[in-house]
């Protein structure tokens, strides 16, 4: 009796865990962009979120984003606005939907979205034939994405 109300306390919370994270395909963005809902349902982690946006190797953003209170990275871009009062200016919700996928708040921008899985244009086709085929991997987990909202609201002048 006690092993099975274990497993089934166990396999609840396992289940609200993973049912809480919106998969790609299923964000909600707003009119103007915006995405409301949390893709996690777990707060973000602002020092995890500055390692993501400060890390070539995973966020990248910093080589298109200057900002002042990254002073210890080298080589900030100058493609993106610079993000040093970001926190003061933009809620969370509009944050999430531009690192979620910039295009629909942006139209034109050359920011990647960081958490699209499909509809991408293949151009390796024309050139080699060996493009992906099917859904690709977002650039950013789901958590990645909070977790560089937190750190953005971080950012301010002061």
């Amino acid at each position: 009796m006690r092993l099975t109300v274990l497993t089934a306390v166990a396999a609840l919370f396992t289940g609200a865990a993973t049912a809480e994270t919106v998969a790609p395909a299923d964000v909600v963005f707003g009119e103007s962009g915006e995405v409301v809902a949390s893709l996690t349902g777990v707060a973000g982690d602002a020092d995890r979120g500055r390692d993501v946006f400060a890390t070539k190797s995973k966020g990248n953003c910093v080589s298109c984003h200057a900002v002042a209170q990254l002073a210890d990275v080298p080589f900030h871009g100058e493609v993106g606005p610079e993000l040093t009062w970001t926190g003061e200016g933009r809620s969370a919700e509009e944050l999430r939907g531009i690192v979620a996928n910039a295009k629909i708040s942006f139209e034109g921008t050359v920011m990647p979205a960081f958490y699209k899985t499909s509809g991408f244009i293949r151009p390796g086709d024309a050139y080699t034939g060996k493009a992906p085929k099917g859904e690709l991997a977002p650039l950013l987990s789901a958590q990645d994405i909070e977790d560089v909202v937190a750190f953005l609201l971080t950012l301010k002048d002061s």
